[in-house]
């Protein structure tokens, strides 16, 4: 069974023609001194809100053709940490998954579970896929929902993805799909999401993980990220930059209720 979109039309254009255009609109003209990186965060709103950012992140790295994607589970369905193995079908084209880097993933992990359910209506790894396409050619994926989990449980999941990908010897993309600061005023949105991104920059997962926890900060994919910064530094990180912080309030006028939204390059 494929794994069929759930956000086409709602969270962008479902019609082929229509996203491969918004894809190409938001992404420009390819980057001449595109970097090699070990891992992004990219948010996951609709792409209105959150198209600008994914895209000028996503379009600074070199996209190799496994991605794995970690995300947040918004439905509270399926598998705590859910492992989908479905061909995914998007508008635009079919993306298969790297089973390979999969199999490796689940044997390295056993709380990694093979689960479909988790994946079905979830939005925040189906959102990025596009701007993958539209970078990489012959793309794969590895598509990773994950509930709350502890951060001892983070590093068993990072430290399994470092080893699955060095075993492997690719190239591969880490992606953590994440919002950041949920309906709260421009102003505490901005404050709170400056303590995230502080973590993220300096490379402090343990940071990252606890400051969230402990401010209270609705960062959605927070877990994902999490484990993200935590296998690129198994991976040999060294760095990581912000591209762009918004919110969604530069689109819809209203500074009482905005979203945050981030792109961060870790190298």
């Amino acid at each position: 069974m494929a794994r069929l979109p759930a956000v086409a039309d709602r969270f962008y254009p479902g019609s082929p023609a229509d996203l491969s255009r918004e894809v190409k609109k938001l992404i420009g003209a390819p980057q001449a001194d595109r970097q090699k990186a070990l891992a992004i965060v990219s948010p996951h709103a609709g792409y209105i809100y959150s198209g600008a950012v994914a895209a000028e992140t996503i379009r600074q790295v070199l996209v190799p053709e496994t991605v794995i994607i970690l995300g947040p589970n918004h439905h509270g369905q399926g598998a705590g940490i859910a492992l989908s193995t479905s061909t995914w079908e998007m508008p635009m084209g079919q993306v298969p998954i790297d089973m390979a880097l999969a199999e490796r993933i689940l044997t390295k992990s056993p709380l990694v579970k093979k689960d479909e359910l988790a994946h079905r209506f979830e939005h925040s790894l189906e959102v990025q896929i596009p701007f993958l396409q539209e970078m990489q050619d012959h793309l794969a994926i590895v598509p990773l929902v994950i509930a709350h989990i502890s951060y001892p449980v983070c590093e068993k999941i990072a430290a399994a993805l470092a080893e699955s990908i060095e075993e492997s010897g690719k190239d591969v993309l880490i992606l953590a799909s994440s919002d950041m600061t949920h309906y709260e005023p421009r102003r505490t949105a901005s404050q709170k999401d400056s303590l995230v991104l502080d973590k993220l920059l300096n490379l402090d997962p343990a940071g990252l993980y606890r400051i969230v926890v402990d401010e209270g900060i609705t960062m959605c994919g927070f877990i994902p990220a999490t484990i993200a910064l935590l296998a690129s530094m198994h991976g040999g990180a060294r760095q990581a930059k912000l591209v762009r912080y918004t919110d969604s309030g530069e689109i819809s006028g209203d500074l009482d209720q905005v979203v945050g939204y981030a792109g961060v390059i870790i190298s």
